[in-house]
């Protein structure tokens, strides 16, 4: 409470909101195509073929509605954007796509390859084609299409001066955004297909075993990605952790770990709990202890994950500029004598990484990579043992 006021307003409520619509729909659709392509999919071929199609379809169908509704929610960010009186000027932003500039190409792109990405699954919706041999080839190029489309949000609009350093905060940008859209929306996709009826009760046992655990890996991958990406993102905007709560950005930054840290909270739930048991019922002959777990535990838990995760994407819009530099430019507001614009408000320049800062991040990115593969393999072996003893004990009536 005795912190100093923050230097930046969060900015119109409106603004965040058009831009979460965005982030939801692009995200979401590369997050559920990647499921079916990566987890489900194949889980479904190896465990339960009969599942595929109603699997398969469930998530294209899904996949084509937030493909479709991607491409208005891009447009009216523009909208927004091109209106002179903050409202919303679509034929402007129309007019924008492809007007020759960068930022009106990627602005093309990424309205183009929604669109594009929506087509190439469209067809999957009908069950007999999901269950045929373009399944693959289509749900892939789709995540393709969809991956570039989520890009064009955070690739250079000019041809960088420093290609070294642009190219990488791309790349971590990249880390960021697919990795955050594999995770959630395959959550939310996990979540469609756990409904009751999707998978026949005969082969919901291994179908689920199979399925969960091949997203583990998906997931684990993600959250090592978006931890690294992270941690680069906050070295390059906040100096200390003094910033985190004497700045709006730092404030809106300390909201967004503690939603990330609940969403880790109940992967680690799900992870080393959740999952080994239902893998040790697998070969179960009572059907009851896995219809509790799938039914209540597993959609309850599937559930709450993604509504922390669409709060998330929702708070993230409220990032503007950085911590850095609204501290500094607090404190040359207070030295002024008279009041400055915030336009003419000085600036940092930007971090220069040093020998320590990579010893740092490579330190970094072998603990974080050692943290999630010791993860899924000690998650594995509770598995096993729970396998072990359950098979040693008859289930109580």
């Amino acid at each position: 409470m005795a912190a100093a006021a923050p230097s930046t307003p969060l900015g119109p409520f409106m603004d965040s909101a058009v831009a979460w619509t965005t982030w939801v729909t692009l995200m979401g659709f590369v997050g559920l195509t990647a499921l079916a392509l990566l987890s489900a999919g194949p889980a479904a071929v190896r465990t339960a073929p009969s599942a595929l199609p109603a699997v398969t379809s469930r998530l294209a169908r899904a996949g084509v509605v937030l493909g479709l509704l991607a491409i208005p929610a891009v447009l009216t960010d523009l909208a927004h954007g091109a209106s002179k009186s903050h409202g919303y000027d679509y034929t402007a932003a129309w007019n924008s796509l492809y007007d020759g500039s960068g930022s009106g190409l990627l602005s093309g792109l990424e309205v183009t390859l929604s669109l594009v990405g929506a087509a190439l699954i469209a067809p999957l919706a009908v069950r007999s084609i999901a269950a045929g041999q373009a399944r693959r080839w289509l749900l892939g190029t789709g995540l393709a299409a969809g991956s570039v489309a989520l890009g064009t949000t955070k690739f250079p609009t000019k041809v960088p001066a420093d290609w070294g350093r642009t190219g990488f905060e791309t790349l971590m940008w990249m880390l960021h955004l697919l990795g955050g859209g594999v995770w959630l929306g395959g959550l939310a996709g996990l979540l469609l297909i756990a409904a009751p009826g999707v998978i026949p009760t005969a082969e919901r046992r291994a179908f689920w075993s199979l399925a969960i655990r091949r997203f583990s890996v998906c997931a684990m991958s993600c959250v090592a990605g978006i931890t690294l990406s992270g941690l680069f993102l906050y070295w390059e905007h906040v100096d200390g952790l003094n910033q985190l709560v004497t700045t709006m950005y730092g404030r809106v930054l300390g909201v967004k770990i503690l939603i990330f840290g609940g969403l880790l909270l109940l992967g680690l739930f799900n992870q080393f709990w959740l999952h080994p048991r239902i893998e040790a019922l697998r070969d179960e002959g009572d059907e009851r202890p896995l219809t509790r777990l799938l039914l209540r535990e597993f959609r309850l838990v599937l559930a709450v994950e993604v509504l922390l995760g669409v709060s998330l994407l929702f708070v993230a819009p409220f990032l503007h500029g950085s911590a850095r530099n609204q501290a500094f430019q607090a404190q040359a507001a207070a030295r002024s004598a008279q009041p400055v614009p915030a336009k003419k408000l000085p600036k940092l320049a930007a971090k220069q990484a040093s020998t320590s800062t990579w010893a740092w991040g490579t330190a970094e990115t072998i603990a974080v990579v050692a943290l999630m593969a010791g993860g899924y393999r000690f998650s594995g072996q509770l598995a096993r043992r729970r396998s072990t003893v359950t098979s040693l004990s008859p289930l109580p009536d």
